[in-house]
């Protein structure tokens, strides 16, 4: 999910006007059901779904598509493996280690579930302000403490980003310069320690700013969404389209016992 509540967000279209909680479980839905397919000819239809999601989310396609590849990035040594950890028929040999055709499967099926889904996601989440992104799971009955966990996550990770910013200008100030050497690596202790303790005294300052207006441990709602019109439009086609893979997977999994 970091990936796809930045700080920097495009504009998610008609996207925009759909009741926040509609696009926390859409997207939560088509990942559990995408995640659940077997068939390469469903995971095409999902995968289309969701570029055409994508599409009408209005998301630059060049930029979304370079977060779908450094997404890639984190499941490609995993994908590249299951061929030679998979048993089955043998395609061929690598280095003494068989590569199975199971195994390729196995892999092709995981490359399309993580695109569809990310696909998926950015389209519906990429444009969500975090703080819409929290009343939203709150609206929806999660723990509020959760909720206070992703707000304040979303927002002081940026004030810590600044802090350390600022820290890194002051040892380059210093004369500092990176190196592959001990002084550059306790340096960087050092870094990560006043880090950890500046984050401690701001927390500390935070919860007495807090506790002086007021807050009591519940979060207070200041907006009141409800599901209109085009929601129930987006509904209409979102449900049937997800309907339409879980009759398609259950005949296809009928047909082939």
């Amino acid at each position: 999910m970091a990936g796809v509540l930045e700080t920097t967000r495009t504009r998610g279209g008609w996207y925009d006007e759909l009741d926040g909680r509609v696009r926390v479980v859409a997207a939560a839905l088509f990942a559990v059901v995408v995640v659940a397919l077997t068939g390469f000819a469903q995971l095409t239809a999902a995968l289309v779904g969701a570029a055409i999601a994508m599409v009408l989310a209005g998301l630059p396609i060049a930029r979304t598509l370079r977060r779908v590849v450094a997404m890639d990035a984190f499941v490609v040594f995993m994908i590249a493996m299951l061929p030679f950890t998979i048993p089955g028929e043998t395609v061929f040999t690598a280095f003494g280690f068989p590569a199975s055709f199971e195994g390729f499967r196995a892999a092709g099926l995981i490359a399309m579930k993580t695109n569809a889904v990310v696909l998926m996601a950015l389209a519906l989440l990429s444009s969500f302000e975090p703080v819409a992104f929290g009343r939203a799971l709150a609206r929806l009955g999660m723990p509020e403490r959760l909720v206070h966990l992703i707000l304040f996550n979303v927002r002081y990770i940026d004030v810590l980003d600044r802090e350390q910013k600022r820290l890194r200008i002051a040892m380059r100030a210093r004369g500092f310069r990176p190196a592959n050497s001990r002084h550059t690596y306790v340096t960087y202790g050092y870094l990560v320690g006043m880090m950890l303790i500046r984050a401690l005294e701001r927390s500390e300052r935070i919860l007495s700013a807090m506790k002086c207006r007021g807050f009591s441990g519940r979060l207070h709602l200041d907006t009141d969404e409800r599901f209109g019109r085009v929601d129930g439009v987006f509904v209409a086609i979102f449900a049937p389209f997800v309907t339409g893979l879980v009759l398609w997977e259950t005949l296809a999994r009928v047909a082939a016992s």
